[in-house]
Parts: C-alpha cells; sequence; structure tokens
C-alpha cells in the first residue's frame, strides 16, 4: 500500500452520504486506502478548506488502521523511529525483550 515516509494526499469529501465532513487518503499513486477518523476528519477537512498547506506521510499500518502524520503551512512531520517487531516466542514459549542499539 504504501511505505513509511511516502506522501499522502488528503482530499475532503463533501458529497459524502454517510459524512458530510469525510476526508479520504490517497496514496501517491492516487490510490484510496481510508479515512481520516471522524474525531479528526472536521478540524482536518477545515484546515484544508482554509486553503492551509498540509504536509501528510504515511507512517505505518498496525493490523487493518493506516497511520499518517500531518503537518501545516511548510513545516514537514516528524516519523517515529521505526523499530524491527520483536522475534515470536520460541519453542518453551519463552518470549525475550528486544534489544535496540540506540538505547
Amino acid at each position: 500500500m504504501c511505505v513509511p515516509g511516502e506522501a499522502v494526499e488528503l482530499r475532503p469529501e463533501p458529497n459524502n452520504r454517510h459524512d458530510r465532513w469525510a476526508v479520504a487518503a490517497f496514496s501517491s499513486r492516487g490510490v484510496q486506502f481510508g479515512y481520516v477518523s471522524a474525531e479528526k476528519a472536521q478540524w482536518i477537512g477545515g484546515m484544508i478548506r482554509e486553503g492551509r498547506e498540509l504536509t501528510v506521510l504515511f507512517q505505518g499500518l498496525h493490523q487493518n488502521t493506516a497511520w499518517v502524520r500531518v503537518a501545516f503551512d511548510g513545516e514537514i512531520p516528524d516519523l517515529p523511529v521505526q523499530r524491527p517487531a520483536p522475534p515470536p516466542p520460541d519453542e518453551s514459549g519463552f518470549y525475550a525483550d528486544p534489544i535496540y542499539e540506540d538505547e
């Protein structure tokens, strides 16, 4: 779908029959992959309608939820450090804590 750091476009959908405040999320290839949450859609849609410059980056995917970072007025959103998933438990069920180089 998208890789972390890839540009995302947010498009208000004022004619959406389910929610006039809906804001759709599109990949840099023009493929819609979801919507901004209802809690944030009205606020972000308002910023878009006001003509505010948005920079939106794909952050990641967790189960069935995509995460994006949004910044306004020429700012660039910061992405958190991407850490690998911890290894699965071994045959005995032991689950080791991950060790990160930067800590």
